[in-house]
Parts: C-alpha cells; structure tokens; sequence
C-alpha cells in the first residue's frame, strides 16, 4: 500500500547568530577575571601536597573528638539556637510590612515601593558577618549582636521573597473586597495574606536553616554562640574540641533541616 508522505518543510532551523559586542564584552571580562584569579591564587602541586599533609595532620589529631566538656558545647549550641530563633522571628515580622511597601499592588505610592526596595537590596547585599561586625561595635560582643544582625540579614532575605509572592497574588478576591467598599487594610489581611500564607511559611522554615548556620559563622567574629566555642579551639590547637563541636553543629542543622521539611510538606 502506497502511503502518502508529507512534504518537508523548506524552512532550515536557524543558525547560531554572532554574539552582540556586549556579550563579547562580558566573555573577554569574565575571562580576563578567572585567568587573573586563578594565578592570584599560586596553585601548584606543591601547595596541594602540602595542604593535603595538614589536613590528615588535623584529622590525626581530631579523631577521636573530645567529648569532656560538653556541658558548655551544648550551653554554646543552645546560645546560638536561641540566637537564630529569637533573630528570624523578629526579623520575619518586620519582613511583612517591608515587603507590603515593597510590592507593585499594596505600595501606596512609587516613590514608597522604591526606597523600600533598595533598603531590602542593601540588607540583602551586605553579608552576615559584615552585619555581625557592625554591631559587635555598636552593642559590644554576646548574642545581642548576632540577633541583631540575623535579623536585618532575614528581612533583606525574607522581604524580598515574601514581595515578588504578594505581587504574584490574584487580583480577583482583592478587586472584590475593593469593590464591597473595602479598605486597603483589609484587602491586604483579608485577600492578599491569607493566599500568600503557604509561600509565606515556607521562606520562613528556609530562614530559621539560614539563621542557624549563620549563627555558627557569627560566633567566629564575637557575636555570640557556639562559633565562639569553636574559634577559641582552633586558636588553641585543641583540634579534638574543635572536631566535637563541628560534629554537634552538623547534628543539630542536619536535624533541623528534617524537621523544616517534615513542616513544610505539611503546609504547602
């Protein structure tokens, strides 16, 4: 039986177009960058055998970790949890109200939405640490310090997704509580927050694992917790203390991170 066969297109796929002078630009920097980064950072076989001999070195003397004083690595442990905990949830707080101002449809004005965005941009942009240093020399060094600067790190994390969720938000329910002579604050808590509830949840799980992390690395600067804990047995050379502590750092954000997720399939 003669079947019919369809006649091939005359249009070819299209060719690869030249790249514009700017992604040349881009391709030449990024090039010229990692050519220059990589000599800055003297690889050689040397260094690397050398490395590798100190770090079996290190485990030589860390294994097995010390396990002595371990009523103060979990005082530390607790300090940086309470840190983490007490800072995302001041900080998630103040991140509904930054992110209301900082969203296309609940911004009462564009000049509003704009400075709040950049105050989200710069909280976001300077690392932890940086935070963490700031205010180990305006409050002095403790956990105050760490709380404070989880929390801007959380509203400049937190607010910028809890925004591009608001303005994912359907106009529907809110254009129908506007149209029965609602204000915009109930609009806003009842249409635009309830259906942002789930997203919401789930950015804040992710911010309390963050917290916890940073937590630790603030410790290193002064600012409180289990990373001081761990910076004075590295200076010391106790490397079995410092294993011991690594090794409950990595428990309890192992196990946290299990709970957040048993949560958030809960919630979502």
């Amino acid at each position: 039986m003669n079947t019919k066969q369809e006649p091939q297109s005359s249009h070819m796929p299209p060719r690869l177009t030249s790249p514009s002078w700017f992604a040349w630009l881009v391709i030449v920097v990024f090039a010229f960058l990692f050519f220059q980064g990589f000599s800055s950072a003297e690889i050689s076989l040397e260094r690397l055998v050398k490395g590798a001999r100190n770090l079996s070195t290190f485990l030589g003397q860390a294994i097995p970790p010390d396990w002595s004083n371990m009523d103060v690595i979990a005082n530390a442990m607790l300090e940086t949890l309470y840190m983490a905990i007490v800072g995302v949830t001041v900080g998630i707080v103040l991140s509904v109200p930054f992110a209301l101002l900082a969203s296309r449809n609940t911004a009462p004005h564009p000049i509003v939405r704009t400075i709040t965005r950049f105050m989200i941009a710069t909280m976001r942009t300077i690392p932890d640490l940086i935070w963490a240093l700031i205010f180990v020399v305006a409050v002095g060094l403790g956990p105050l310090a760490g709380i404070l600067a989880i929390i801007l790190d959380t509203i400049g994390f937190a607010a910028r997704f809890f925004s591009e969720r608001i303005e994912e938000v359907r106009p529907g329910p809110a254009n129908a509580l506007t149209a029965s002579g609602a204000g915009r604050v109930s609009v806003i808590m009842g249409a635009i927050l309830p259906e942002t509830l789930a997203s919401m949840s789930a950015t804040s799980l992710y911010s309390v694992e963050k917290a916890i992390r940073s937590a630790v690395t603030l410790g290193l600067v002064g600012a409180g917790g289990i990373g001081v804990e761990l910076s004075t047995a590295m200076r010391l050379f106790q490397f079995d203390k410092a294993f011991s502590i690594i090794i409950v750092v990595l428990l309890v954000v192992i196990g946290f991170e299990q709970l957040s997720s048993m949560i958030r399939k809960r919630v979502i």
